[in-house]
This record gives C-alpha cells, structure tokens and sequence, in this order.
C-alpha cells in the first residue's frame, strides 16, 4: 500500500465490491507509520507523499535495530535501503537479513529485486574531481539507481587536469540534471555549470588538507559559485543530492504528463 498504483487498485476493488471494507482496512492499518519495537517508527505513507520511500540511516543504531527495521520495510517495499553501513556492520547484517546486498564502496546496503529499470526519463549525470571523492559520488549513484533513475558515472575529472573534464563534454551536455562531488577547493561544479544547460547540484566533500576545514570551504566556493544554476546541498551528502536530482526528474515528468 506504499505506492498509487497499489492503493488506487485497491480504493478501486472496494469502489467495485470486489473487496470488502474491512479486508481494505487490514491493508491500510499500518499505512501512516508502523511500530519497530520501542525503537523506531517508520514512515509507510512517505513514499506516497514524496514519491521516495524512507531510507535506514545506518550510524548510531544497532546492528539488531536495523535487521529489525529491514526486516519490517521488506513487507511493504520492493526496495529498503540503507545507509552509511560500514563493512563491518554489514558483516553481521548478512547472516541474519536474507537476499541483502552491500554496495562496499557507496556504504549502502539494500534489498532489491533481481533488476532494477528506470522508472522515469532523462539521465543524471554524476562526476567525481578526484578519486578521494568517490564514496560520496559513488552514494549518490547507487542511491540513483535504486530510485529507479538512469545514471552516467564520470570519475576524476578535477579541474588539477581540466582536459580531463573536457574531452568528457559529452556527458555534461547528454545529462538532465548533474551531480557534481569535490573537495579540496571545490571549484569543479562552477566549471560543469559553465558548461552545461540543466540543473547542477553540488556536493562538497571532507577530502582535503587543513584549510578545507572538514568540507566547509568547498561549500563555501560552491555557495559563491559565479556560475548560475548551482544548488549546494551538505557536506558528503551523496544521499541528499541523489534525492534531489530524482526529484527533479519526477517533476519534469509530471509536468509532461500535464
């Protein structure tokens, strides 16, 4: 009952009497939020309102606590996700969460179906300026993917070598929205929206010496950015610029469909 394909059928099988009130009430029970122990609440009715299903936020709950909240999303959604799920979590994950997949390098793990295919058009493109950025890029990319969007990965493409981001301008100008992950100074997505025609979405990272004071001064320069069209979202928030980019996507969707 998480998504309005399912609820429709349902309204409309009571609508037909081909379900009784009280069988469709058992359905929807729990659809405003259901009880994980004394723990935890989750938010059935957030991928109906949203269009995006709540996601595990991974650190400061228990290994226990989160099998415990997996185990009870599965029944509702094809996909549960979590996040920020450090490899040694994961290993006591996977002996108690059956068909559970770990994506190392993004610290996601999720259940999925067999395949996944995208559910909405256009491309989000995602570029990393260096390598040290790519656990950030690489969560913003799988959390893409298991939303249903089509992605195109472009790694370490800083501006230290700028050819490197040129010869690749086919992908800033073939992508519907672009997610551009760096650190250090953080000048890369300044370039990219100079170049390209549609929303860039910045990402600043921790990667960097002293000065770069944890990320705060590449989201610094991003929020100065001279070129128009950048929007910045938080620290290592791969996450965050992957939701914003779907939600892009689904508006102009929409606005199709209208």
């Amino acid at each position: 009952m998480t998504n309005d394909k399912t609820l429709r059928s349902l309204l409309e099988a009571v609508a037909n009497g081909k379900v009784t009130p009280d069988i469709a009430l058992n359905s929807l029970k729990n659809l405003a939020y259901e009880p994980v122990g004394e723990f935890a609440k989750i938010d059935n009715h957030r991928a109906l309102r949203t269009g995006f299903p709540e996601v595990i936020w991974g650190p400061g709950k228990t290994p226990d606590q989160i099998v415990q909240i997996i185990e009870v999303m599965r029944q509702r959604n094809p996909v549960v996700m979590a996040t920020r799920i450090e490899p040694s979590v994961y290993a006591v994950l996977q002996s108690k969460v059956r068909g559970l997949h770990y994506y190392e390098l993004a610290r996601i793990c999720a259940i999925t179906p067999e395949t996944i295919e995208p559910q909405f058009s256009g491309e989000i493109g995602i570029l990393s300026a260096g390598t040290a950025d790519l656990p950030v890029a690489e969560e913003a990319a799988i959390t893409a993917e298991l939303s249903g969007f089509r992605v195109q990965r472009l790694w370490d493409v800083g501006v230290a070598g700028i050819h490197r981001l040129l010869s690749n301008r086919h992908l800033i100008e073939s992508a519907s929205v672009l997610i551009v992950v760096a650190g250090m100074e953080g000048a890369l997505p300044s370039v990219v929206a100079g170049l390209a025609n549609c929303p860039v979405i910045a990402v600043p990272t921790s990667i960097g010496y002293g000065a770069s004071f944890g990320g705060l001064a590449p989201l610094l320069t991003m929020l100065n950015s001279c070129a128009a069209g950048v929007g910045v979202v938080n620290i290592d928030n791969g996450f965050g610029a992957a939701i914003l980019a779907g939600q892009i996507l689904r508006t102009a969707t929409k606005l199709r469909e209208e």
